[in-house]
């Protein structure tokens, strides 16, 4: 279920025009997806996380040096959570891109 998960999201991140992922495909973590803003959407980092934030998503903001996001989505993490974090990034992407 952990690499469900994480496909759920890698997929989510690839799709989305707003996201990328900061590793390389072959190398991305099941338990830890790093993720940034696009280079075009840069600016929109500090409000993707208040907006996330405020829809239930906590402990997604990266590392203090490097910034971007960071879904932890360990056995204890439900589908459901992981899901409700996509839905949160296309309601973003469609609040952006409109």
């Amino acid at each position: 279920i952990n690499i469900e998960k994480a496909t759920m999201l890698y997929e989510e991140i690839d799709r989305n025009p707003l996201f990328k992922g900061t590793a390389v495909p072959e190398d991305r973590s099941v338990m830890n997806v790093c993720f940034v803003m696009s280079d075009e959407y840069k600016e929109f980092e500090q409000e993707f996380l208040k907006f996330a934030t405020e829809r239930g998503m906590v402990g997604i903001k990266g590392h203090r040096s490097i910034g971007g996001f960071r879904a932890s989505i360990y056995n204890a993490m439900p589908k459901e959570g992981v899901q409700a974090l996509i839905d949160c990034m296309r309601e973003f992407e469609k609040l952006i891109l409109r």
